[in-house]
């Protein structure tokens, strides 16, 4: 006598005519597609009809996709939830930190130099992405960047952007400290060199973080997002500074704002 199997298939999925983990995504997709159709929401049986689905089906699909975030139900009809929207906004950082990236290539080939892009958030400094190559290398950070800010452009240009009380208090947090014979390491002759710091002008910083290096930066602001393009040079080409860091700030102002979220 033949002994039929009851073991499941790996991964837990049934065979036979009950719907397979794969299938019940398909349809869950489809669901999803059907209400992207509907940019004022649908009903379930608007949505088993679009989506070709029986509506006892749908409906069970509906409550697991409301309850997970993806769709939200008002006044019985089903819209894209905050799961959704996550994702699109996922998927646009991604395509902005692309093309953020295509153009710091693009400046680094423009300049001649490593390019930077940093954001000030959360009370700290976080360099977003760094472009540079064998002949224009970047900066080693050999100091916590966040923690040295008096030291470099990056931090000097985000700083400036900010007003005293901030600054201060960044300051307090993290207290200069003598990097190079060149660091300015003292609080208010910090505060005294930030205040000066003009927008329009690029912050300029000559082996203040590290030796043997120049740098520049220039601000970004957008709404309530403080950022910095900056550039570094070997101290041996620092007689290309002021150059490279006029080209910066042309360069930086055709920057849409999209690249800064």
């Amino acid at each position: 006598m033949t002994r039929t199997s009851t073991e499941e298939p790996p991964g837990g999925i049934r065979s036979g005519r009950s719907p397979t983990l794969i299938t019940s995504v398909q349809r869950a997709l489809r669901l999803l597609e059907a209400v992207g159709s509907h940019p004022g929401g649908a009903t379930a049986k608007q949505l088993a009809r679009a989506a070709g689905l029986p509506l006892g089906t749908t409906y069970h699909l509906l409550r697991t996709l409301a309850h997970e975030g993806y769709l939200c139900r008002t006044e019985g009809r089903f819209r894209y939830g905050e799961s959704v929207e996550g994702i699109s906004r996922a998927d646009c950082r991604q395509a902005q930190r692309a093309e953020l990236r295509r153009r710091m290539e693009r400046f680094r080939a423009e300049l001649g130099a490593a390019v930077y892009f940093a954001v000030y958030e959360e009370g700290e400094i976080r360099v977003v992405d760094a472009v540079a190559d064998e002949a224009a290398p970047a900066v080693e950070e050999w100091a916590d960047f966040r923690a040295t800010a008096h030291a470099h452009a990056i931090g000097m240009c985000l700083l400036s952007q900010l007003g005293e009380e901030e600054r201060r208090d960044h300051l307090s947090r993290h207290p200069p400290e003598a990097l190079t014979p060149s660091t300015v390491a003292r609080v208010p002759a910090v505060l005294s060199r930030l205040a000066a710091v003009r927008p329009t002008v690029p912050v300029v910083e000559r082996q203040e973080y590290a030796l043997g290096t120049v740098c520049a930066a220039v601000p970004i602001t957008i709404g309530s997002v403080i950022a910095t393009m900056a550039l570094s040079l070997p101290i041996e080409q620092a007689g290309r500074l002021p150059a490279a860091a006029a080209g910066l700030r042309s360069l930086v102002g055709t920057m849409s704002h999209a690249l800064v979220h």
